[in-house]
């Protein structure tokens, strides 16, 4: 059955994105997926610094914890990424990360990546769903950048307060529905 890397790029341990994208993980292995939950902010990750050494066929230059992280998204079956809502985009820690994905832009890199399902996992303070529409566009064509295919969204907007997510119930069961179809699609692939 199939593994998901479920990544947290919000820096609120128990936060509304830690919520959301644990019930969607929740979800998935309740239909028999296995899964990571991954912190961002638990991790050093630098950013990108355009060496290209990927493309060379080197491992990356930067010595910290994404380069454990690379064999993570190599081995899963898909990912889940979650983040609030930070000035129309993803949080800083998301962003770094996602600026590491060069990694696997390089042609050699490239199939480690392809094909994979991902879900975005959105929740954030603005009451307006429109909030989220930069950050939504920019997983969008990110993910379609890298030829992964899209397996769903959740956004939940006027959820700023930590723990306001949990008088959501209807987003939270939409979450454990959206983890529950991640994992029959990675067993019938």
């Amino acid at each position: 059955m199939g593994t998901i890397l479920a990544v947290v790029g919000s820096p609120r341990r128990d936060g509304n994105t830690h919520v959301l994208v644990s019930t969607i993980l929740e979800g998935a292995q309740e239909e028999g997926a296995s899964g990571e939950l991954l912190l961002l902010g638990d991790l050093t990750i630098g950013e990108c610094n355009g060496c290209h050494a990927c493309w060379q066929g080197k491992p990356c230059s930067k010595s910290d914890d994404m380069n454990d992280v690379y064999a993570k998204i190599a081995e899963c079956e898909a990912i889940i990424f979650g983040t609030p809502v930070y000035w129309y985009g993803p949080t800083a820690l998301m962003k770094g990360f996602i600026d590491r994905f060069v990694y696997f832009n390089c042609p050699a890199n490239r199939p480690m990546v392809r094909g994979k399902p991902a879900v975005l996992a959105t929740p954030f303070e603005d009451t307006d769903p429109q909030g989220a529409q930069l950050l939504v566009a920019f997983f969008d064509r990110c993910i379609d950048y890298l030829q992964m295919r899209p397996a769903g969204r959740i956004i939940v907007p006027g959820v700023g307060e930590k723990g306001a997510i949990r008088r959501h119930p209807d987003a939270l069961a939409q979450a454990r529905i959206l983890g529950g179809r991640l994992a029959r699609r990675l067993r019938n692939q």
